[in-house]
């Protein structure tokens, strides 16, 4: 790395504490209870509570800051955003008084782009152009070259990266000693800042970069050494969605970063998981990558952590409601406690119980997606909660006793729940909701109760988290009358409730064979 390039960034990052505390205060670094990591001592530096939610306003007002003391008669800059960036220099326009004309993909959250007019107020204009960064980017860089308007770089700027870095002057200052502090990346620019200003003043710490293994960028470069573009990027951590890390912040990462850890979508659900059960803190996906390193590190090498204290950096709460669904759906997947098993056994009545209770008697049954496709076999995908310990017992069981099974975690019909059946192979149907505690064995205790009587050709269940689970559930009979001695005996129950599904609910579902939709021939 040049001498020149570290001289300057060292020069901006020592001027840049006079500038950045005019638009926001230190954030608090905290303790994490992280019982599950015994040994290891973890603390978290709480971006998510700075004045825009995250980091980025750090970087954003002090190149600002900068680009006006370099052109006192500014009236409008640009810069592209996907979303964090564009709230930090909405912010900055307003209290330098200047217009940020301000490019976002047109993915972007709603509530980030709600987010910088309310930072911004009548100085941003936004513009939605493209499906990912790298396109805003570049419509934001013609726009910038064609009417003169400075560019706010969100990363590969010295002074962006230079407002940064006082994340690692606050950390240093709270008089806490640390191993470690990962850091997560995108275009490099917190990660830049922050291990720059740890060897600056020599500091014993090692910073360990974090990407999400669809958008590793920075990895790629550095293993290839030279800047590597990626083709695409998931979209999951959308605040690290950069297929492009920057000139500047490659040389300066290359050289100042202990290691780069990837780590999944799931494993970061997870992590936002440990946040809220740990400190009741829900970040972005992005800003949990950090935490998800830590423990897929203590999971696979925790001789690594152990008696090592770590900070962590939770860099954005800015994240949209309905994404809560698929990281409640993926966490436990992240954890690796959650396996989706596919069994092949033999159709019939009360198979799938027995299955049941003779191979999954020790785990907590969290989802079962099963339809009636053939008369000789079934395929019921069943979801098993356990220790990695456990589940892998259980994977042993059904190889011991011959039972064909299939791990399909990562199958997208499994993930999407696309369940398949027939039915025009079904007797006497019935279509029910069925209501019941949510504790181990109950659902098994009903399913006996009626195993002799009826036989079950569909079954669409998964764990909500609500006392009471829910399930759409289809029995079949042979005669009449055994379906009016079920209706009987459910009835009776006092703990699990059924309820027929309305009468059209009841015609959908049964006049269609799924594995093609073509209507069933009376």
């Amino acid at each position: 790395m040049s001498p020149e390039l570290i001289n300057e960034l060292v020069r901006h990052m020592l001027a840049a504490s006079s500038r950045v505390y005019k638009a926001g205060e230190a954030t608090p670094l905290q303790k994490l209870p992280m019982p599950s990591m015994d040994g290891v001592d973890v603390w978290v530096k709480r971006e998510d509570l700075g004045p825009i939610n995250a980091y980025k306003w750090r970087g954003a007002f002090n190149a600002l800051a900068v680009t006006l003391s370099d052109y006192p008669d500014l009236k409008e800059v640009v810069t592209a955003s996907a979303g964090n960036h564009a709230q930090g220099v909405a912010l900055a326009a307003r209290k330098l008084g200047v217009l940020a004309k301000i490019f976002m993909p047109q993915s972007t959250p709603m509530m980030k782009q709600t987010a910088v007019r309310f930072h911004g107020q009548d100085n941003v204009d936004i513009e939605l152009v493209g499906d990912t960064f790298d396109q805003a980017s570049a419509a934001a860089q013609q726009y910038s070259t064609e009417h003169g308007a400075p560019y706010i770089h969100p990363y590969d700027d010295l002074a962006t990266i230079a407002g940064q870095a006082t994340i690692a002057s606050e950390i240093l200052s709270s008089g806490e000693e640390f191993d470690y502090i990962f850091v997560p990346i995108g275009g490099g620019g917190l990660a830049a800042g922050i291990s720059n200003w740890l060897r600056f003043v020599n500091s014993p710490i090692k910073t360990i970069g974090v990407e999400g293994v669809g958008q590793a960028s920075m990895k790629a470069s550095i293993d290839a050494g030279n800047i590597v573009s990626l083709d695409s990027v998931s979209g999951f951590c959308d605040g690290t969605a950069v297929k492009r890390v920057g000139d500047k912040t490659f040389r300066l990462c290359r050289d100042s970063l202990a290691d780069i850890i990837t780590v999944t979508d799931e494993e970061v659900s997870a992590a936002i998981q440990s946040y809220w059960v740990s400190a009741r803190v829900t970040p972005e996906p992005s800003g949990a990558l950090t935490l998800a390193a830590v423990k897929k590190l203590y999971r696979e090498q925790p001789e690594l952590l152990m008696g090592k204290k770590i900070a962590v950096i939770c860099s954005g709460a800015n994240m949209d409601f309905s994404k809560l669904g698929v990281i409640s759906n993926q966490a436990a997947l992240g954890e690796h406690s959650r396996r989706y098993l596919r069994v092949t056994m033999n159709e019939g009545e009360g198979n799938l119980l027995d299955l049941l209770q003779t191979f999954f008697f020790d785990v907590n049954v969290s989802g079962f997606q099963y339809g009636l496709v053939d008369r000789r076999y079934a395929h019921p995908v069943i979801a098993l909660d356990a220790a990695p310990s456990v589940l892998n017992q259980v994977m042993e069981r059904l190889k011991a006793a011959n039972v064909p099974c299939e791990d399909v975690s990562n199958a997208t019909d499994v993930r999407e729940r696309i369940i398949n059946y027939n039915a025009s192979l079904l007797q006497n149907p019935m279509i029910l909701n069925v209501s019941f505690p949510e504790r181990k064995g109950a659902l098994r205790e009903f399913m006996g109760s009626v195993s002799d009587i009826a036989n079950l050709c569909y079954f669409n269940y998964a764990y909500s988290g609500d006392q009471n689970g829910r399930a759409v559930m289809g029995f079949e009979f042979e005669t009449p009358p055994e379906r009016e001695e079920f209706m009987r005996r459910i009835n009776a129950m006092d703990v699990v409730t059924c309820h027929p599904e309305p009468h059209d609910v009841q015609e959908r579902m049964l006049a269609y064979d799924t594995r093609n939709a073509v209507p069933r021939v009376a």
